[in-house]
């Protein structure tokens, strides 16, 4: 090679890393994986090289974080608010995934704000410390409580989960914020797009001209989004706020939305809003796609105090994407379910501890009630195991 070839060689080189370096995509740190949430609608679908074999990865989801005065009021401290202890018993169940989800109930305004509970709830920056500490990954924010301080509120939140790093849906700050597509995407080359929407906002109206504040379920807005969210990720997991409180089986309205779900090809239904454990199951939607729908997943963090509104879950499951050449395939598999229990006593000492823990002296036949909550969700999915042991 002579001296100019040489010289243009470089050149071509150095080109080649200055364009890469303007147009991949801001890649950011989670636990042991990558997440960008910047795909703009409309954006180039990426191509991958032939490749072959299987890649796995495995995704918590959790309930209801449903923040009363008497659980903030208990998190506080000389400094603030500490959450964490409400969480310790917990977290190694939620730290062992690639993806972890929580249902955010509750807007974390701050305190600055005045905090306030139910019926227009308000709640502390720490709430989100406590979750990124935990292990969540992405929060859900759509749901009927989402405009109960308006849209400061909403603006303060999602300011601080900015700050601390944590993926959100649902609820934006902006048209431009709403237009992004939220997609995780993990070191183990498989990519989970998160959607969320609520059946309302307790009567709130959804300011003029800013839909973009909170989700709202309609069917047309949903499928051309789960559309764009199948074009840009290898799975779609899509987070649903509906259906009747306290009620522990599903409406004829919530299996509806998930049949639809499950025809436009949404691989994982994640349901809120009943405060109760309703069952797992699978739906077969069009062309026989098979749909894992958790219809409820409970209160997992609230201070609500009857039996069955205490108690929660951490719903797992694997995502698995096999390659053979130019083809791929990818299947939710082996759905497991941690049942969780929100200790307190005299409004004090709340706890998040796992069900199969719990003992007649914290709660009279613990074991029995432990068997029907077991009997309860497996109901329609006889495969789903029931984790009792620490990972």
């Amino acid at each position: 090679m002579t001296r100019t070839q040489t010289i243009r060689a470089l050149l071509l080189l150095l080109i080649c890393l200055l364009l890469a370096a303007c147009t991949g995509n801001e890649q950011k740190t989670s636990k042991d994986a990558g997440h960008h949430d910047t795909a703009e609608r409309g954006g180039e679908i990426k191509t991958r090289k032939p490749e072959t074999g299987h890649k796995t990865i495995t995704l918590s989801a959790i309930g209801d974080i449903l923040i009363h005065k008497r659980v903030y009021e208990d998190a506080r401290t000389d400094n603030g608010f500490n959450f964490m202890p409400m969480l310790k018993k917990v977290k190694p169940y939620l730290n062992d995934t690639t993806i972890t989800f929580a249902n955010q109930e509750t807007m974390i305004g701050g305190q600055a704000l005045g905090l306030s509970t139910y019926p227009a709830f308000n709640s502390p920056f720490a709430v989100g410390d406590a979750l990124k500490n935990t292990g969540v990954d992405i929060v859900s924010l759509a749901n009927n409580h989402t405009l109960d301080r308006g849209e400061e509120a909403i603006r303060n939140a999602i300011e601080h989960w900015k700050k601390i790093d944590m993926m959100y849906t649902g609820a934006y700050n902006s048209e431009a914020d709403s237009n992004k597509l939220r997609v995780y995407e993990t070191d183990e080359g498989i990519s989970v797009a998160f959607l969320a929407y609520t059946y309302g906002t307790n009567g709130i109206p959804v300011p003029n001209g800013k839909s973009f504040v909170v989700n709202l379920i309609d069917k047309d807005l949903m499928a051309a989004r789960i559309k764009e969210a199948k074009q840009q990720a290898d799975a779609v997991v899509l987070s649903l706020h509906y259906g009747k409180q306290y009620k522990r089986m599903p409406t004829a309205g919530q299996k509806d939305l998930v049949q639809f779900a499950a025809n436009k090809g949404v691989d994982v239904v994640l349901g809120h809003h009943p405060h109760v454990l309703q069952p797992i199951d699978w739906v077969e939607g069009k062309n026989g796609h098979k749909t894992l729908v958790a219809y409820s997943l409970g209160n997992f963090l609230s201070g609500q105090d009857e039996f069955y509104r205490r108690i929660g879950g951490v719903f797992k499951f694997t995502i698995e994407k096999t390659l053979n050449g130019k083809e791929e395939t990818v299947q939710v598999k082996a759905p497991k379910l941690l049942p969780t229990f929100v200790k307190f006593r005299n409004e004090t000492d709340y706890e998040v501890v796992p069900m199969y823990q719990l003992t007649d002296d914290e709660w009279a036949d613990a074991g029995e009630h432990y068997q029907e909550i077991k009997k309860h969700m497996a109901q329609w999915v006889p495969e789903l195991e029931f984790i009792e042991e620490q990972p």
